[in-house]
């Protein structure tokens, strides 16, 4: 995943900023992810400290709050947890994936959005459905 973030960022180095939305997997917040990061950003060795015991490295909130640091070129914000409701949305990414952009020729960056637009206005008028929400919260004891 850390590999990924980087090939990422590595595809546009003139990006002024990125900001990555991620769920709270471990894996977002891996000690080699913090080391990308604290790379780009001239982040001493000994700031990072050892993983488990000190610095930035200590634990996954460390992590986390270097990772989100706002002054960073690379900012990650998370989602929160228990946030069933980002399946739906991870559910349409994956329509539009495998209906749309898997098999896709794009002719500019242009064609892509006008390609994508059609998609939803297509979507929308034939296989959208609203979405029946069954969880009501969490109960507390009595």
């Amino acid at each position: 995943m850390a590999a990924h973030i980087q090939q990422l960022i590595e595809s546009d180095s003139d990006a002024i900023k990125w900001r990555l939305i991620m769920d709270n997997l471990n894996t977002h917040q891996s000690e080699t992810l913090v080391r990308i990061v604290a790379e780009m950003e001239g982040v001493k060795e000994e700031e990072l400290g050892v993983k488990g015991k000190s610095g930035i490295l200590k634990s996954m909130e460390t992590r986390s709050a270097f990772l989100h640091d706002l002054s960073h070129k690379v900012v990650f914000y998370y989602t929160p947890k228990h946030a069933s409701w980002m399946n739906q949305i991870e559910i349409f990414l994956s329509i539009l994936v495998r209906k749309l952009l898997k098999r896709g020729n794009f002719l500019s960056v242009h064609d892509l959005r006008d390609q994508i637009l059609a998609f939803l206005e297509y979507y929308n008028r034939t296989m959208a459905k609203p979405i029946k929400w069954t969880y009501t919260g969490i109960k507390e004891a009595a």
